[in-house]
């Protein structure tokens, strides 16, 4: 059965489309790959889904990581250029980040069901579909 084809805009932001509160396991998994200094980190975060525009809200976040035990900074001394604060991983933020990794998981499983489900009316993505069902 097939009904009226639907137009689905395809212009979102980050904060409209990744999960709530994504930034903090994001940067979780970038300190655990390797420690970092936060403008190396806005660079990383691109991949992820987050864009350049808002290095305040990356730095709230390591603070607020930080005052939770998550990570670690210390001053690194630096021959060409002021000393920047290197951030790196504590086994806290090692167990957040594999927690999280969890929960991220179950909402993938919810959200496979659900576009599989639409899917059946709607042809969102065909590359994307094929990729997550292979």
């Amino acid at each position: 059965m097939s009904g009226p084809e639907i137009h689905i805009p395809t212009e979102h932001t980050p904060a409209q489309v990744l999960p709530k509160n994504f930034l903090r396991p994001c940067l979780l998994l970038l300190l655990r790959e390797q420690p970092a200094h936060g403008y190396d980190l806005l660079e990383r975060l691109r991949p992820l889904g987050f864009n350049r525009d808002d290095p305040g809200r990356l730095y709230r976040a390591l603070r607020a990581l930080e005052t939770d035990g998550l990570v670690r900074s210390v001053w690194e001394k630096s021959t060409s250029g002021p000393d920047r604060r290197m951030y790196e991983l504590t086994r806290k933020g090692m167990e957040e980040l594999h927690d999280s990794a969890k929960a991220l998981q179950a909402t993938d499983a919810i959200l496979d069901v659900f576009l599989s489900r639409y899917s059946e009316f709607v042809a969102l993505d065909p590359k994307r579909a094929r990729s997550r069902h292979d």
